[in-house]
């Protein structure tokens, strides 16, 4: 199916944001991009790299979007039997002060590890060696209760990509490269800038001047924001985000990432943090990915799962430009002006007629839910009337499920027969769901009472 571009009257309204921040922020360089149908649909530059407009190949340095490669690392190791979320960080790299810390707090900045390294700050300055580093930790820089609260923390990432070179043998940037970025293509995603790339710079606060930004190899803490990279590598790693994995890790794993673990505002929970992606909220859309800044430098890349949308957005100055604001709304453009359609609907091209006869009502007590047939043997289970528990299941074995979402995430469904063969019930997480209400002739916790349905 031929993928339609996009109305010239939505590429207007798309540069005039882009142009808008670029102007009125002062950038030096913005350029912005936005993903659809698994392709960049649009992209813009403004301001000048070396005397040209950027472009999709031009580098910028991404910041702390290099925390999300490094989760994905850590999940990997996890999807392996390497690494367990709920383990210590101590278990896989021991003599830390902060060893007590589970991998998943770490993922998902809520170990209460202070926010920066100890010494000067690093992002301005060479880094050190882990060792070097590690022995400056105390438990002073330990900030809260791990579990408490969300706190930011770059150190965190410093140890995670710790953790990833000592499980792997390797430098967790050779890990990065033959695991991640040459199996997606990545090829202009780098450690250090590579030509064409933007060079980093300060904006004077009253004046139209620029200042040159340092540009040190951060070493230990390089995992917290070290990487270079275009709108075409960061295209495909919005595509990531959304589900795309191409083998490099399972979509199930990635949506687990995407599953909110703690957030900003507790409040209003409009931002959040899940396994190594940042998340926010945002004209009814739910987002993930991850922003980023260093001297010098700011990126955004938010993705919409749902509808396979994604803003991306880089530009070459220390502070003052809402990158993150430019992405969500290049998202609400598109998604305002051009919605997208819905899929086209089809019949099944083949269907198990025992899991068709699985579909119709089901009750759990008197509560009635519809159970039907998705595709590639999915099902859902849906209250008839009213609110309650609806969730979707993947099967995983025969006449058994995993459930995807909702209240029954992760617990299992499986059909229960009778000696002869005929359906008796379902079983879900020791809830019984049967074709009539309290059906006498299942399974039912306590019994049914004998004298059945009475009227008083």
């Amino acid at each position: 199916m031929p993928i339609e571009p996009l109305l010239p009257t939505t590429e207007r309204a798309l540069l005039q944001r882009l142009a808008s921040e670029q102007a009125a922020k002062r950038v030096p360089s913005l350029v912005a991009a936005v993903v659809r149908d698994g392709r960049i649909a649009w992209s813009g530059g403004r301001g000048r790299v070396a005397g040209e407009v950027p472009g999709v190949d031009t580098q910028y340095r991404i910041g702390s979007i290099t925390k999300t490669f490094v989760a994905v690392l850590v999940m990997r190791l996890r999807d392996e039997g390497k690494v367990a979320l709920n383990a210590p960080y101590g278990k896989y790299v021991p003599g830390t002060a902060f060893g007590d810390v589970t991998v998943a707090q770490l993922l998902a900045h809520a170990a209460g590890l202070t926010a920066e390294s100890p010494g000067q700050w690093w992002e301005r300055t060479p880094g050190v060696e882990w060792t070097e580093l590690s022995e400056r930790v105390t438990e002073a820089e330990l900030k809260h209760r791990p579990g408490r609260q969300f706190h930011y923390t770059n150190l965190g990432y410093g140890a995670l990509g710790e953790l990833v070179a000592r499980l792997r043998g390797v430098s967790w940037l050779d890990a990065l490269n033959a695991e991640i970025l040459q199996p997606l293509g990545m090829t202009r995603t780098t450690p250090m800038p590579e030509k064409p790339h933007a060079d980093g710079f300060a904006v004077h606060p009253w004046a139209d001047v620029l200042l040159p930004e340092p540009a040190h190899d951060a070493v230990a803490m390089a995992p917290a924001g070290q990487l270079w990279s275009t709108l075409n590598d960061l295209s495909r790693w919005a595509r990531f985000l959304g589900g795309d994995t191409d083998a490099v890790l399972h979509p199930d794993t990635v949506a687990e990432m995407r599953e909110p673990a703690v957030v900003e505002d507790a409040e209003q929970w409009t931002s959040g943090h899940g396994l190594g992606l940042q998340l926010a909220r945002n004209r009814g859309r739910k987002l993930a990915g991850h922003t980023g800044s260093m001297p010098g430098f700011l990126a955004t890349v938010w993705t919409h799962a749902e509808s396979g949308t994604a803003g991306i957005a880089m530009a070459n100055t220390t502070t003052g430009a809402d990158i993150p604001g430019l992405c969500t709304d290049l998202i609400d453009i598109v998604g305002t002006l051009e919605p997208q359609l819905p899929a086209e609907w089809a019949p099944l091209t083949e269907v198990d007629p025992e899991l068709l006869a699985l579909t119709g009502t089901w009750y759990w007590g008197p509560a009635g839910r519809s159970l039907r047939l998705l595709r590639d043997g999915w099902i859902s289970l849906t209250p008839i009337a009213g609110g309650g528990r609806a969730s979707r299941f993947r099967p995983v074995g025969r006449e058994t499920w995993i459930g995807l979402d909702g209240y029954y995430a992760g617990e299992t469904l499986r059909v229960v027969r009778r000696p002869d063969g005929s359906l008796s019930h379902l079983d879900l997480a020791t809830f019984i769901f049967t074709r009539e209400p309290y059906d006498p002739s299942a399974e039912i916790p306590g019994g049914v009472d004998p004298d059945g349905w009475q009227g008083r």
